[in-house]
């Protein structure tokens, strides 16, 4: 059974301005999705399945039925409020969705295969999919999951900090995960800033960029876990069921591990508005050094 891959393109993108989802950054006006789904197929998967917002639905078909009609099976996931259908018997008042493990949980009844979670704003370079394909196809468990892991000085920003999901790995799997909020490059080198000053990380300490690999099993294993959260977070409309929070319970419980797989591409992804040329600019080397052919789709 050939895995799936699921995008989380549910956000608000308050901080971009627009729906950057849908956004072109290709030569003729390719979105990063494009890209994504365009590297997933040829690495084998079988089947993309859209986390979004219900009103999001017919400005995806209008962009993406169109390109990947007989070249990948399309799926569509809505991310809503409504509790009930996880035995919430409560209703939340919030701005947002409950975060990216809230998303993945949402598609607990359209996916029954293997699948990877990724962002849709983030690019990730073939070479991810090709590996995480590996996994999916033969070592993935339900006790044993995966995380692409990043070098973190190919994944920063020459213009200011960032955050990043810091792991700390031994033999080859996650044992934990620290969200950094302040990472930065200074003189060549990577550091981060926290509450007890500045400290520096080995250039090829491993980060999460949200590219994870799971079977159905993580849905039943989340669920429990979601409720908790939602009990502990009702009067707090900021706080978010963030995946690496998943990751880690499961890790803490000794109900899975994640293997960290580790991938030499370089990440770039859009956060603000500022950040599109830095991306086009990118995405037109790779296809000036024939990554990627111009026109993705024909």
């Amino acid at each position: 059974m050939k895995p799936t891959l699921l995008i989380l393109a549910a956000g608000m993108a308050s901080r971009y301005g627009s729906m950057k989802q849908v956004d072109g950054f290709g030569p003729n006006g390719e979105t990063i999705i494009d890209y994504s789904i365009y590297d997933a197929i040829k690495a084998g998967f079988g089947k993309v399945s859209f986390i979004i917002r219900e009103e999001f639905q017919e400005p995806f078909k209008a962009i993406f039925e169109p390109k990947l009609a007989g070249r990948i099976e399309t799926d569509y996931v809505f991310q809503n409020y409504d509790l009930t259908q996880y035995g919430i018997d409560k209703t939340v008042e919030r701005a947002k969705p409950w975060g990216t493990a809230h998303a993945v949980l949402a598609a607990r009844n359209q996916v029954n295969e293997p699948f990877c979670v990724i962002n849709a704003d983030d690019f990730y370079g073939y070479e991810a999919f090709e590996k995480m394909a590996q996994f999916l196809t033969t070592e993935v468990s339900d006790t044993n999951y995966s995380l692409m892991g990043y070098q973190i000085d190919r994944t920063l920003s020459d213009h200011g900090s960032v955050s990043r999901g810091v792991c700390k790995v031994e033999d080859g799997k996650m044992v934990e995960i620290n969200e950094r909020t302040d990472v930065y490059f200074k003189d060549g080198d990577v550091y981060y800033k926290d509450a007890s000053g500045e400290h520096q990380l080995a250039n090829d300490t491993r980060v999460s960029m949200n590219f994870w690999g799971f079977t159905p099993a993580v849905f039943k294993q989340s669920e429990p876990m979601f409720k908790k959260f939602v009990d502990a977070n009702e009067n707090n409309p900021k706080a978010e069921f963030f995946i690496p929070l998943v990751a880690d319970e499961l890790i803490k419980t000794g109900q899975a591990s994640f293997k960290v797989i580790p991938t030499g591409n370089k990440w770039f992804g859009v956060t603000y508005k500022e950040d599109k040329p830095i991306v086009q600019a990118s995405i037109s080397e790779l296809v000036a050094n024939g990554t990627y052919p111009e026109k993705l789709w024909e």
